[in-house]
């Protein structure tokens, strides 16, 4: 058996409000809103990851999904400019990142972090 894909499932009283926010932050495209669920996708590939953890890292509450960046002050910027709140960071971290978390208009915690 091989693993082909995880999917984050956030949580959102209106999702297609909530994925607007993340194509408007993050450039993603919507190929598919079935009204109750909006799916939200990037050509980009990426490794399959799953992490267990009892925290965020540096003492802080453990977020429900990481987003991995190339630009961590143009992302920073555009969550604030998109009305999020900023709740931790940017910080260099000592396991040698660098990240940010903030609150997705549906409350959601997110991590976002520059290897």
């Amino acid at each position: 058996m091989t693993v082909t894909r995880i999917v984050a499932n956030l949580n959102a009283p209106n999702p297609a409000e909530l994925a607007k926010f993340y194509m408007d932050v993050f450039g993603l495209d919507t190929p598919l809103d079935m009204g109750w669920i909006a799916f939200l996708a990037s050509s980009a590939t990426q490794k399959i990851e799953l992490h267990a953890a009892s925290e965020g890292g540096s003492g802080t509450e453990l977020p429900v999904i990481s987003i991995g960046v190339d630009d961590l002050d143009t992302t920073e910027a555009a969550v604030r400019t998109a009305g999020a709140q900023v709740i931790y960071g940017p910080a260099q971290e000592p396991w040698g990142l660098r990240r940010f978390f903030f609150r997705d208009p549906a409350g959601n915690l997110i991590n976002v972090v520059d290897h």
